[in-house]
């Protein structure tokens, strides 16, 4: 039963105030055993949907959990997804669409039924470099899961600073609103690009990297100091910096 539901059985007065109330509240939890309760009230309560987060949960939890999520709302998105959680996932699955972003390690399942979010805006996403693109697409994917248009200029590093400006041209005359940045290393890459747009910009820090301030570590201290305004994310959060963006649109 939905809420349409409840509201037509408050209205013909089948039942009462109190227990409408305490229907209302039992919506936005969805209990599977002793392992999980899920959220599914979060994207009205807070507008972006709960996520499930593939790693700690084995394949069976994890493909349990999309599919009732899946069933409770008409979609579920599943982050950092492992081959085996997807594959029983696939195994599981009778009912939704699935469809596998691969470089994302994003799943999402959703019924015939369920209607996209509206266009939100756009959003860009631009990665330092080649080692960079598997967080930059967890945002992108994430946010277009949520309702953005995306564009994407990936490698475009200081290290060649030349490559940047034409890719950071065709982002802003495309029309995106805010811009996604991810980079490991030095994290150079988001306080420059800060420091020549209007529109805001998000740095992901990446665990690209190695020796004294590898594993993210230096790019995310790099970008907390960016003299440009600058928000950051944590480390490799891909997922988040994409949530973060797509709420700023729907502010807008």
């Amino acid at each position: 039963m939905d809420l349409d539901d409840l509201l037509d059985d408050f209205r013909e007065g089948e039942i009462t105030k109190e227990e409408l109330k305490r229907e209302i509240n039992l919506l936005e939890i969805s209990e599977l055993g002793d392992y999980a309760k899920l959220d599914t009230g979060r994207k009205r309560r807070a507008g972006t949907p709960e996520a499930i987060l593939g790693e700690g949960k084995s394949p069976e939890e994890f493909s349990d959990i999309m599919i009732d999520m899946a069933s409770n709302k008409g979609v579920g998105i599943g982050t950092r997804v492992s081959k085996d959680q997807l594959l029983e996932l696939k195994n599981k699955n009778e009912d939704f669409e699935l469809n596998w972003y691969e470089k994302a390690s994003i799943v999402e399942l959703r019924s015939e039924e369920y209607r996209s979010n509206r266009r939100i805006g756009k959003i860009g996403v631009i990665s330092a470099g080649t080692a960079d693109i598997e967080v930059a697409e967890e945002a992108r994917v994430t946010a277009k899961l949520m309702g953005a248009e995306t564009k994407r200029s990936y490698d475009v590093g200081v290290a060649g600073i030349h490559r940047l400006f034409p890719e950071l041209k065709k982002q802003i005359d495309d029309g995106v609103e805010v811009l996604i940045v991810a980079a490991g290393r030095d994290g150079s890459l988001p306080p420059v690009v800060a420091g020549i747009v209007e529109v805001p910009v998000i740095g992901v820090p990446t665990s690209t990297g190695y020796g004294l301030g590898g594993n993210g570590r230096g790019a995310l201290f790099s970008m907390l100091q960016s003299c440009s305004l600058l928000s950051v994310v944590n480390i490799d959060a891909g997922f988040t910096a994409g949530a973060f963006a797509a709420k700023i649109l729907k502010s807008m």
